[in-house]
């Protein structure tokens, strides 16, 4: 069984809400990043979100651009990206990791390549940003073969024919875009999100994860009982942009974590 369905299922006997951080591979620094994956998962996370830098990163935020773009100078691609995953995997076998990205750099590495060495490295997902469900039956039949799961995108504006559609498709978790928009806006409306939450759960086979503008323990909390796992990105990626060191990044993410984890879990 793919390690992220094991983890859904853990949440879902537990009667808990997930954690899933989000981070740029490569930023602050390349040799950081498995540190920090570690840090997050002492902190709380249940499940990991890589992302592959990127130089138009179409669905992100300044953060996260920015994050892309110093990892970018620093000579992080999909290779090194895989490298930090397989780093990550020497000592950690239980938790997941979704790499969450777009298709240029897949599809100049090479779909059956990628699919090959990423499940080689250790990933257990993928979250293609603009690989919709309606272009994705190829693409997720190659994933599967080689044992990774594609995660699709959901957003406020996402009509219920295609919420069908990705029905047929998903697997492991669909990601609820809490509001239309690029990551890190100041626009969430908890109870609008949380109402269509609760509506995509009796429409969907697997669990719903739920991020964009979530930036607080009390905003995490908020999505208890409507959400299997809340995603914070843009905040944590700021946060670890002040990092002088390996040691501090991996402190920094732990210590921006736990209250998270701990308002999920209570």
């Amino acid at each position: 069984m793919n390690r992220i369905d094991v983890c859904f299922n853990a949440l879902k006997a537990n009667d808990r809400t997930g954690l899933i951080p989000f981070v740029t591979a490569g930023d602050p620094h390349p040799d950081w990043t498995a540190g920090i994956l570690h840090g997050l998962v002492r902190g709380g996370a249940c499940l990991l979100e890589l992302g592959i830098p990127f130089s138009d990163p179409m669905a992100d935020g300044p953060v996260i651009q920015k994050a892309s773009e110093r990892a970018l100078v620093k000579g992080m691609n999909v290779r090194r990206t895989l490298d930090i995953v397989a780093q990550f995997r020497q000592t950690d076998s239980v938790t997941p990791i979704v790499l969450m990205g777009y298709l240029n750099p897949i599809e100049y590495f090479g779909y059956e390549a990628f699919a090959e060495a990423a499940n080689a490295a250790g990933v257990d997902g993928v979250l293609l940003v603009d690989c919709p469900p309606e272009e994705a039956a190829e693409i997720q039949s190659l994933m599967a073969q080689h044992g990774l799961q594609q995660i699709f995108l959901a957003s406020p504006t996402t009509t219920d024919t295609r919420v069908e559609a990705m029905a047929r498709l998903a697997q492991g978790y669909v990601y609820y875009v809490s509001f239309a928009g690029i990551t890190g806006a100041d626009r969430l409306i908890l109870d609008d999100a949380n109402l269509r939450l609760d509506a995509l759960k009796n429409m969907l086979p697997v669990p719903v994860a739920v991020g964009f503008g979530i930036k607080s323990a009390a905003q995490a909390a908020a999505f208890k009982g409507h959400a299997a796992a809340v995603v914070v990105g843009s905040a944590l990626v700021e946060a670890l942009a002040g990092a002088e060191s390996g040691d501090e990044a991996a402190t920094i993410a732990q210590q921006f974590v736990e209250p998270l984890g701990k308002a999920l879990a209570d």
